[in-house]
Formats: C-alpha cells, sequence, structure tokens
C-alpha cells in the first residue's frame, strides 16, 4: 500500500477506542511528567514501559509516544508561566514566554504555544508520509556491512554530539554497550558476565537502567533542592485567545519551525533541544523586530515550539525504517517493540503494517488530543506543579520499583534501577550524557549481531566493514564528527591563546 493508502489505513486502526484511550492516557501522563521539572518524557517513558508489555504491540508504542508529545507541550508550560523549564528543550520557552505572561499575555502564549505544536505535528506527519518511500528504498538495499556502520557509526555520533565533550558522550557509551553484553550469548547461548547469577541470565533491563538513570537520579536531585509549592497566576480563558497580530506573526514561524525541527529528528543527538535553540537563532536573524527577542516576541516563542515537537516526530523516521533511535525515549520504544517480538526496520512495514501505521495515525490523533485538553486544563497542571515534595518523591519511588519488578518478576531489576540511579546522579554532576549509556544498551546487541553477520558472510575478513560506498559514507562522516571533537578544542585554544598575547602587546 501506499502512504495514503496506509495512513487511511492507520487512522481506522488508531480511532479504535483501545488505541485512543491509549493515545489520551498517554499525552495526559506526558504532560503530567512535561509540567514536573527535570523528569522528562524518557523517565515517563521508562515509568510505563513495563505496563505495555501486556497489552497489544501498537498499544505500548503509542503510549510511549503520546508521552514524548505530551512532555514537550508540558515542559513549555512551566516554561511559559513560571519561568521553570520542565526539560531541557522547553528553555527556550523561557526566553520570551515568561516575558509574555510579564505582559498579561500569557495564556495567548499558551495557545501560540499549543496551535504551534498541532500545527507541527501534522506538518510533520505530512513529511513523514512523503518521507518514507525515499528511506525504504535505501533501507532495502542495506545488508550487514551497511548496518553495521549505520549502528556503530551512528552511536559515535550520537556520543559525540549529546556529551558536553568527547569523553563525556564516549564513555558512557561504552558503559552502555558493556552492559548490553551481559546475560546469553546470541549465537552459542552461553553466560557471560553474569558472576554465576542466574538472575542476570535474561540481561539487563533497559527499562530499569532507564527509570534508575532518569528517574532516581531526578529524585536526588529534587532532595537537594528546597521543597514547596509553586504559585502562579491564574489564567482565564479569555486571556487563551491571541490578538490577529499575534496569530500573523506566529504563521511563519511555524511554518520554519516544523520543517527544521523535523529535520533535526532525522539525525543523532539531542534533536528536540537542538532544533529549539536553532529555531530561535533563525527567527532572530530573519525577524525586522530583533530588540524584542527575550522581551516577549512571539517569533522567539511559535518557531521553536514547533520545532520542538517537529523534533520528535521527525525521530520516528530512524526509529521505525531504519531500527535507530536517536535518543534515549525512542530507544524506550524500541525495546516495547523488541519485548513483543518486533523488530524495526525496513521490513517493519511489510511484517507488521498494523503496528506501523497505527502508530503514524495515533501521533496525529495525540497531537488533536493534546490541542483540545491541554488549554482549558491549564489550571489543573499549574497545580499538579505545587504538589509538595514529600508526596511526589514517595510516589513516584514505588511507581519505579512496582515497574521495574514487574519486567521479570524479579528483584534483580529492581537492584539495577537503585545502582543505576546513583551511577545516573553521579553522572550527572560530573556532566555526563545520560542518552548515550542509554542508547548504547540499545545499540550494543544490535551492533554485534551484524558484525556476526558480516563476519559470517565474507568468512572473518574483516574489510566487510567497508565493502560498499555506503558503508564507506557513514564511516567517513562518524570519522569526521569524531575528529570535530579533537581538533575544534585544539582551535578554540590558540585562538584565546592568540587572543591574550595580542591583548598584552597592546598593553606594552
Amino acid at each position: 500500500m501506499d502512504s495514503l493508502e496506509g495512513l487511511l489505513y492507520g487512522l481506522s486502526l488508531a480511532l479504535t477506542p483501545e488505541l485512543m484511550l491509549a493515545a489520551l492516557v498517554g499525552a495526559l501522563a506526558g504532560t503530567v511528567i512535561g509540567v514536573l521539572p527535570g523528569l522528562g518524557p524518557v523517565a515517563g517513558a521508562a515509568l510505563i514501559l513495563p505496563l505495555t508489555f501486556t497489552y497489544e504491540p501498537a498499544v505500548g508504542l503509542i503510549m510511549i509516544a503520546g508521552v514524548y508529545l505530551g512532555a514537550q507541550y508540558g515542559g513549555s508550560i512551566t516554561s511559559i508561566l513560571l519561568n521553570i523549564p520542565g526539560d531541557a528543550s522547553a528553555i527556550v520557552a523561557t526566553f520570551d514566554g515568561y516575558e509574555m505572561t510579564k505582559r498579561g499575555r500569557g495564556g495567548a502564549a499558551l495557545s501560540i504555544t499549543a496551535l504551534g505544536s498541532f500545527i507541527a505535528g501534522t506538518l510533520a506527519l505530512m513529511i513523514l508520509l512523503f518521507t518514507i518511500p525515499f528511506v525504504m528504498g535505501i533501507a532495502l538495499s542495506f545488508g550487514a556491512a551497511e548496518f553495521f556502520a549505520l549502528t556503530a557509526g551512528g552511536l559515535l555520533v550520537l556520543a559525540r554530539i549529546s556529551g558536553g565533550s568527547l569523553g563525556s558522550g564516549l564513555f558512557p557509551m561504552v558503559l552502555g554497550v558493556g552492559l548490553a553484553t551481559i546475560g546469553t550469548e546470541p549465537t552459542q547461548s552461553f553466560q557471560r558476565f553474569t558472576f554465576g547469577n542466574l538472575d542476570l541470565s535474561l540481561g539487563v533491563a533497559l527499562a530499569s537502567v532507564a527509570v534508575g538513570l532518569y528517574g532516581i537520579s531526578e529524585i536526588m536531585y529534587m532532595l537537594e533542592g528546597k521543597s514547596g509549592i509553586v504559585k502562579a497566576k491564574r489564567v482565564g480563558f479569555r486571556e487563551l485567545i491571541p490578538t490577529r497580530e499575534e496569530l500573523k506573526r506566529a504563521v511563519f514561524p511555524w511554518v520554519r519551525g516544523s520543517f527544521l525541527g523535523f529535520l533535526f529528528g532525522l539525525l543523532p543527538g539531542p534533536s528536540a533541544t537542538l532544533s529549539t535553540f536553532t529555531s530561535y537563532k533563525l527567527e532572530k536573524t530573519l525577524s525586522k523586530r530583533r530588540e524584542e527577542f527575550g522581551a516577549g516576541a512571539v517569533e522567539g516563542l511559535s518557531g521553536p515550539e514547533a520545532a520542538n515537537n517537529s523534533a520528535a516526530i521527525g525521530g520516528m523516521v530512524p526509529l521505525m525504517l531504519l531500527g535507530l533511535p536517536f535518543s534515549a525515549t525512542l530507544a524506550l520504544m524500541i525495546s516495547a517493540m523488541q519485548v513483543q517480538g518486533i523488530q524495526p526496520g525496513p521490513l517493519l512495514m511489510t511484517h507488521h503494517p498494523e503496528v506501523f501505521w497505527a502508530v503514524i495515525a495515533a501521533m496525529f490523533v495525540a497531537n488533536i488530543m493534546l490541542l483540545i485538553l491541554n488549554l482549558p486544563l491549564v489550571g489543573v497542571w499549574v497545580r499538579v506543579l505545587g504538589t509538595p515534595m514529600h508526596i511526589l518523591i514517595p510516589i513516584i519511588v514505588v511507581l519505579a520499583a512496582i515497574g521495574s519488578y514487574s519486567l521479570n518478576n524479579n528483584l534483580i531489576d529492581v537492584h539495577i534501577m537503585l545502582i543505576m540511579g546513583m551511577i545516573g546522579y553521579v553522572m550527572r554532576k560530573l556532566d555526563f550524557s545520560l542518552a548515550s549509556l542509554l542508547v548504547g544498551l540499545v545499540l550494543g546487541p544490535l551492533i554485534e549481531k551484524y558484525f556476526i553477520q558480516g563476519m559470517y558472510q565474507s568468512r572473518g575478513d574483516l574489510a566487510f566493514i567497508v565493502s560498499s560506498p555506503i558503508s564507506i559514507g557513514i564511516w567517513s562522516l562518524a570519522a569526521v564528527v569524531l575528529l570535530a571533537g579533537f581538533i575544534t578544542p585544539s582551535i578554540r585554544r590558540k585562538s584565546k591563546t592568540l587572543d591574550t598575547v595580542a591583548a598584552l602587546r597592546e598593553d606594552d
């Protein structure tokens, strides 16, 4: 079936009561998680991941996708009303969104954000439909060499981009790949690195690692701060209506942000966060009202918020068609598929069209739900933010422990969660990339699988790694990105030294 037929087929599935309920639950849960500062979509998706294993595959994937989209919007609510970003991707919303609130236009800012998210989600889904045939044509020509280059090279690029420095991304990536080797070896079925503990024979559960890294470590951060109730000004229904001038100024930034965000979603790295900062810079460059940026410019809010939502949908292309998660949340979606016996990649659309098209269509449905529900519920979300920490933290810990235990009905998963929580806390303190570790844990088995396949097909010849133009191109790109990590800091240091010398000469 072509893209249009596939979308109509997906809508017929997504509009069934079961899948609509899954989209609604995911969207609402994601909004709550986005509203709570610091938790973000990864911790939320990790908490609900074990609950999705007992349902049909599409149900679990739609719930996680709903959490992903809802968290993007929820994080913007507190950025606009309280100057508190719920997630890294919501930081840019504080620049002009909170300034609009101080001028009495907070309600209009929320509406512009909601409309922008809906428009961006719709445009991104349309782009996705046109992109599918092109990507499928390339993906179906991939073999072991190409997939090994894509998974291993893509992981290296992600580690380089997501970390503040080369080491801060590469070290967690190596740790994640190392954790992926624990358990039963896939070809000969012997135990690896279990140290005689049979409970580890199934390997390290991704959900336990994700909940620990993001949820438990975030709780430790909460305990460092002051627990209290945050109060925000009440937003009336009339205040939610933007003026004609505000809407006019928001239209083109919405469109530009949608295309920009989708492109960022195709690339490794924190696409939602990077796309918002890039969109803000672009809108400021193109605007004739540059002096308003940082003081309540509509363009400074509408463009980045559209890019934020569009990047989340753009990331579905490499996930569904290539089996590559370029963010930690998407890595959890792959885990949900694999537990259900579904392998994402070029054949997903052929072998499981009901899953592929239902997820795509349900994201469109979830966008409509977020638009209809979230604006009237703004007061509810602000009250959620005001939940005292002594009530909120125990609830999160209990849910995390239940979720981890329910994976295999084994306490070892709860222990892993707690250990990874402490490791995640230390890694945050040292500014290491948590996403690199999580994606390394997901891609590690795939890298091993494609390496073994390639070695078998080439009869032990390592040259299979660069046996095609595509694999050579991927490795070349990865090498350029990694070398840039070494060269750029040295150039900056040299430039700084020259500036210092020049300044000293001027003083003399």
